[in-house]
């Protein structure tokens, strides 16, 4: 029977949840916080054995749904401290597995905007976040699909460009190199890739991701569209007949929108939607995904009271 990870759990949650996020060319202003709640809904019955696309009747439909908290403070106008903490469940439509639900990750990211050049009526700027993640539980990864993350602890480097025109148009492109920690299974031995470990300690090879956004921001309105990819750099493929394994390559690329509005009533409070659906992949499942939130904007600052101003 096969397992896969739903691909919306891990690194790809992190480059979606939209306005002032890690992936993006946006900033919080200083002395200003925005956070709210993102609830996801990810399913998929169809997912890539290796390279080779395929269906199991006794998997049937796989969802995860996840309630993902977010906060962003402007330390100052060039700084921004985001932190990300998700609650995820899975369930599967077929007769033999059954669903797992907790507290997952803690997501740390520091942002700075290092340099911001105008050019007449277009600006390019540039970002460069470090993020660290760990788990919250102790949630096993061994249970794929239906396990709820891989419980590694993650550390990334990212760099973004931002070209913007007429501070309304704008293209964004952000790359990220992610190191993974070994992570450690509840048996004592395992065999992956050909060959047999007598330990419960599991390499994880780690992973680079691109992403590129293409939209509109202007008063109260955000839209775009955007293509991620992510590539494992190492791992084996799900063998026929076998189940996947925490350490295997997990690629995936995809394509999706996003929209925001920020609402006149109540104050400072936007609505954001999105909705993705994985083109290519490895080891994952053909997933689509939909995403809707509420974020609350409170700003410390006398001199900053709406995104009017």
């Amino acid at each position: 029977m096969k397992k896969i990870l739903p691909i919306s759990i891990a690194l790809l949650l992190c480059g979606s949840l939209g306005a002032q996020s890690i992936t993006d060319g946006l900033m919080m202003p200083a002395k200003t916080f925005c956070g709210g709640f993102i609830y996801g809904h990810d399913q998929w019955k169809n997912y890539w054995e290796g390279t080779h696309k395929r269906e199991n009747l006794n998997l049937g439909k796989i969802t995860t749904q996840s309630i993902t908290y977010m906060g962003t403070y402007g330390l100052n106008d060039k700084i921004n401290l985001i932190a990300m903490v998700p609650y995820v469940w899975t369930k599967s439509s077929g007769p033999t597995l059954s669903g797992l639900q907790g507290v997952q990750d803690l997501t740390l990211a520091v942002k700075y905007n290092f340099f911001a050049q105008d050019f007449g009526n277009s600006k390019f700027k540039t970002f460069a976040t470090g993020t660290f993640s760990t788990p919250l539980t102790n949630y096993s990864p061994d249970f794929l699909p239906m396990s709820i993350g891989l419980h590694s602890k993650n550390l990334s480097g990212r760099l973004t460009l931002n070209y913007t025109l007429n501070h309304t148009w704008y293209l964004n492109a952000s790359g990220a190199y992610t190191w993974r920690s070994n992570v450690t299974l509840d048996r004592p031995s395992y065999y992956t890739d050909g060959q047999l470990y007598l330990t419960n300690e599991v390499w994880m090879p780690n992973v680079v991701d691109f992403i590129v956004n293409a939209g509109y921001h202007k008063h109260m309105l955000q839209a775009e569209v955007f293509f991620t990819a992510q590539n494992t750099l190492a791992g084996g493929d799900i063998r026929r007949q076998d189940m996947p394994f925490v350490s295997y390559r997990m690629n995936a690329s995809k394509v999706g929108a996003l929209i925001l509005y920020h609402l006149g009533w109540p104050k400072n409070l936007a609505v954001r939607a999105s909705a993705s659906y994985v083109v290519d992949g490895r080891n994952v499942g053909q997933t689509t995904s939909l995403t809707a939130g509420l974020m609350y904007t409170v700003f410390f600052s006398k001199n900053q009271q709406s995104f009017e101003k």
